[in-house]
């Protein structure tokens, strides 16, 4: 039936040009976006996550900026590390010269305070924006933004990387060790093991090891402010012109308040063997005996060393490690018996210096580390939100092609349908 009321093919024509109108404007709006999902109209839940993971990816941007301004300044801190640990060992190299006859030790320490005041200009240079890690003006660790943590029900943590201070300030409070002038009653109750141990101003009694001779020194009791003295004459030690000379070295210990026997005998040890290493070259050694209050010296030479001991009270003990590199402030090579204890003293500085490098350049490392993870994490999470919210262009293209003829079929479906009741004009003529 034909009807010039209601014309039923050009509405489904019409409704058939809507739909595919609706379809092209969509398509379009994909091409020129370059979305599916541009707005929360088109799919709320994926638009949804993808403006979370959004501002995710920002606040990874700053994480890694924040990583890398750390990276820069612990390596600055690094690097100094590494040019003061150079410099000690320098110093130390001037220190073990100070330990041979027959040298000029008024210039060795000339050369050795122009190498402290070198060390104290690397630590007051070794600042990044202002902030120093080097420098002892504060212990407080520094927070590295390293990370932001989602948790599934949607509340955000920050993490951080620590980066530990290190002292290696040449300035502040270090009193040098002076060797007690009190006398004490019974100084063998202290220090005993070769001959009779002398007291205060009294000079050693040296007494004879053998060649190849043994000799045993018992650290008995400890107190602060006990000055512990070992002396071996008769050394072999070496000269600037390659030859050796016999001499005689002392060396002294003043106790602190937190040390023991062992501690007071392994510091003895410590500057005995530093000696020894430096300057001789005849076997001679300083171990711990059967115990670890006992110095064991060995004369491996074929030549007998004499050995004498000194204990007295009121001494002052020296710089502990805790106080950064102050300890350089007391380095004197000046006088036999100072050059000993400046080399067991430079021994420990370097070991300082070296601990901060090997701190920083560990967590530098794991600074990098965590700043390639958040780049790649950054690149995965744009990638995930592409796959949410990005258009296939090669598809839009294809569905534009096809859209367009269908919208030309139903514009020309439309017009033959409108002019249907044209036609029934025909049936009266």
């Amino acid at each position: 039936m034909s009807s010039i009321l209601t014309n039923t093919s050009a509405m489904v024509a019409l409704q058939t040009l809507k739909g595919i109108n609706s379809g092209l404007a969509k398509t379009q709006s994909e091409i020129a976006t370059g979305k599916t999902v541009a707005s929360a109209k088109d799919n709320a839940a994926v638009w949804a996550i993808s403006k979370v993971m959004e501002s995710d990816v920002k606040g990874f941007s700053g994480i890694s900026d924040s990583l890398s301004l750390g990276e820069s300044t612990v390596a600055v801190a690094r690097k100094a590390s590494e040019a003061i640990t150079d410099l000690l060992t320098k110093m130390k190299g001037k220190i073990v010269s100070a330990q041979e006859e027959n040298v000029d030790r008024a210039k060795l320490q000339t050369d050795i305070n122009a190498l402290v005041d070198q060390i104290g200009t690397v630590v007051g240079a070794a600042q990044f924006n202002g902030l120093n890690l080097i420098d002892g003006s504060s212990a407080a660790d520094v927070k590295v933004l390293s990370s932001l943590d989602r948790k599934s029900d949607g509340t955000v943590s920050a993490s951080h990387i620590s980066v530990q201070r290190q002292n290696l300030a040449v300035t502040g409070s270090s009193t040098p060790q002076a060797f007690g002038t009190g006398t004490l009653t019974t100084p063998g109750d202290y220090l005993s093991g070769v001959g009779t141990t002398t007291t205060a101003s009294t000079a050693p009694t040296l007494t004879s090891v053998a060649a190849a001779g043994v000799s045993n020194i018992t650290i008995g009791q400890v107190a602060a402010g006990i000055s512990y003295e070992i002396t071996l004459g008769d050394l072999l030690i070496n000269t600037a012109d390659g030859g050796e000379a016999t001499g005689q070295r002392t060396f002294q210990y003043v106790a602190g308040t937190d040390d023991g026997t062992a501690e007071v005998a392994r510091n003895l040890i410590s500057q005995i063997n530093s000696f020894f290493g430096a300057a001789t070259s005849q076997g001679y050694t300083a171990t711990v005996g059967a115990t670890d209050n006992v110095v064991q010296i060995t004369n491996g030479s074929a030549a007998a060393i004499e050995a004498g001991l000194r204990a007295s009270s009121g001494g002052t003990a020296g710089p502990s490690g805790a106080a950064g590199l102050s300890a350089l402030s007391t380095i004197d090579v000046t006088t036999t018996s100072n050059a000993a204890s400046a080399l067991a003293s430079i021994e420990n500085l370097i070991k300082n210096s070296v601990d901060a490098a090997a701190a920083f350049g560990s967590v530098e490392d794991r600074i990098t580390t965590q700043n390639d993870f958040i780049t790649n994490l950054s690149d995965a999470m744009k990638t995930g939100i592409g796959v949410l919210v990005d258009a296939d262009m090669e598809e839009a293209s294809a569905r534009l092609q096809a859209l367009q003829t269908q919208q030309q079929l139903g514009i020309q479906a439309l017009s033959i349908a409108n002019q249907q009741p044209q036609n029934i004009l025909s049936l009266f003529r």
